[in-house]
């Protein structure tokens, strides 16, 4: 460490600070793929389960999916369960809202942090360059206009490296952090399709 500090001159902490962003946002960018891939898959299985319960054949529609793996499986088997056990009305409505909610922070859960770091790798990568730069300068005040031009230029580009390393953190942050938001988006509307279509099923014919 102390000759990665040397290397960089002030934006060694920073550098550190960053790599240690790094670390934490590739960590994050997997487990939200992890948990995020099967919240838009199901389609086929929950057409399945709907096409048996519109049949009025209700063990086989809630056995399609018992075993599905999305959101959307999980509160369509909630809906049809509260249903076979002549659930209706506005309470039950009301608790498919709160669970659908609580599904959907589900997926939010860490997104926030990797916009967190999509925001300030930029800013910490800049205060490093500013520091670099402030640290130049005043060697170039101390050597009394004597400074070697290269030594100077030299201290720059090392300066320069910490708003690059901020980018390149903030950059896979912030594109990770956009496409996990539209793969939520798209299971919060599968949610809304399935529990949708079941209700407008069991509502009674006017």
């Amino acid at each position: 460490m102390p000759a990665l500090f040397q290397t960089v001159g002030t934006g060694g902490p920073v550098i550190a600070v960053l790599g240690l962003m790094s670390v934490l946002s590739l960590t994050l960018i997997v487990v939200k793929i992890v948990d995020l891939w099967p919240v838009t898959r199901g389609a086929d299985r929950r057409d399945r389960a709907l096409r048996h319960w519109q049949r009025g054949e209700r063990a086989e529609a809630m056995a399609a999916v018992a075993s599905g793996a999305a959101p959307a499986d999980r509160l369509l088997a909630t809906a049809m369960q509260d249903l076979d056990a002549g659930r209706t009305g506005p309470r039950l409505d009301a608790d498919l809202q709160r669970l659908g909610n609580e599904e959907v922070a589900r997926m939010n859960r860490l997104v926030r942090l990797l916009e967190i770091i999509a925001m300030t790798a930029p800013l910490l990568g800049l205060l490093g360059t500013v520091l670099g730069m402030i640290q130049s300068f005043q060697e170039l005040e101390m050597a009394e206009g004597a400074a070697n031009a290269s030594v100077l230029a030299g201290g720059i580009w090392q300066a320069l490296l910490t708003t690059a390393a901020g980018l390149l953190v903030a950059i896979p942050a912030a594109v990770a952090a956009g496409l996990f938001a539209g793969w939520i988006d798209r299971g919060a509307l599968a949610i809304e399709s399935a529990v949708g279509r079941l209700l407008s099923l069991a509502a009674p014919d006017d």
